[in-house]
């Protein structure tokens, strides 16, 4: 099984479509290293997903949904999810619009599993500009 870190090419076909708006509902999964995600994946499933205290199936809404332009690269972000007395260990994470159906926008490797114990588990998306979280260049 793999993560791998990507836009997902179905995000990117309904961005042209018109799908996604910054007034939907956009929210963050997290997955163990046994998930199995990349630019394929074009929906949010719960297959491999974390579980454990303090996290809840589905993860977490994203606020602050920020987009914007710096030079000619489009970006998005959002403000760094976070989750309280949580112990859990989580590979990578899956951000989706729970407003369309659950459709997939992007996926993270960690690089390694990362774990909280009866700790705070943040997830730190870079911020707005040329290296935000999303970017089309």
């Amino acid at each position: 099984m793999a993560i791998t870190s990507a836009i997902c090419s179905s995000y990117k076909k309904e961005l042209f479509d018109g799908t996604h708006a910054s007034g939907d509902i956009y929210k963050i999964a997290l997955f163990t290293d046994l998930a199995t995600l990349s630019a394929a994946t074009t929906a949010y499933s719960t297959t491999n997903e974390v579980s454990g205290t303090g996290y809840t199936a589905g993860g977490a809404t994203l606020s602050g949904f920020t987009s914007g332009l710096s030079s000619t690269t489009a970006y998005l972000t959002f403000s760094d999810p976070s989750w309280s007395n949580a112990t859990i260990t989580a590979r990578g994470c899956l951000i989706y619009n729970s407003s369309k159906s659950n459709k997939a926008v992007a996926v993270f490797d960690f690089g390694q599993n990362v774990t909280s114990t009866s700790g705070t588990f943040t997830v730190d998306l870079p911020a707005a500009g040329a290296s935000a979280l999303i970017r089309i260049a």
